[in-house]
C-alpha cells in the first residue's frame, strides 16, 4: 500500500537490508516494529517490499520524531536483534521530501 503523507516538507528513513536465511521470528517483529511507530508522535506512514533486498521506508514529521523512534527501547531491542540474527547488512538513509506527486486510476 502507498503510504499517504501530507504536503512537503517531511522527512523519509530508507532503510534497505540483506537478510540471513534463517527467519526467526523477523516477520512478528517486523509487524509490532510497524505497529509500535504508527503510535509514535511525527509517525506519518510506512512502505515497505522485501524481495532479495528489503526496502522499507518510513515518513515522519521531523528530525526530532526520527530521533526519539531510533531512541525507542523496543526499536533499540529489535535494532540489536537486526545486527546479531536477521541481516547480514543494512544501510539506513534520512532525506527530506521536498516535493511530491502522484498517479493512481
Amino acid at each position: 500500500m502507498i503510504a499517504k503523507t501530507p504536503e512537503p516538507p517531511y522527512y523519509a528513513v530508507i532503510f534497505t537490508s540483506l537478510k540471513m536465511k534463517e527467519d526467526s521470528g523477523y516477520a512478528g517483529m517486523a509487524e509490532k516494529m510497524t505497529q509500535l511507530a504508527q503510535k509514535q508522535q511525527g509517525f506519518l506512514g510506512v512502505e515497505s517490499a522485501r524481495e532479495n533486498l528489503g526496502i522499507t521506508v518510513s515518513y515522519w514529521e521531523d528530525p526530532e520524531s526520527i530521533k526519539k523512534w531510533k531512541q525507542n527501547f523496543e526499536h533499540q531491542e529489535a535494532q540489536q536483534k537486526g545486527k546479531s540474527v536477521w541481516y547480514k547488512s543494512y544501510k539506513t538513509r534520512i532525506a527530506k521530501v521536498e516535493r511530491d506527486y502522484e498517479f493512481g486510476k
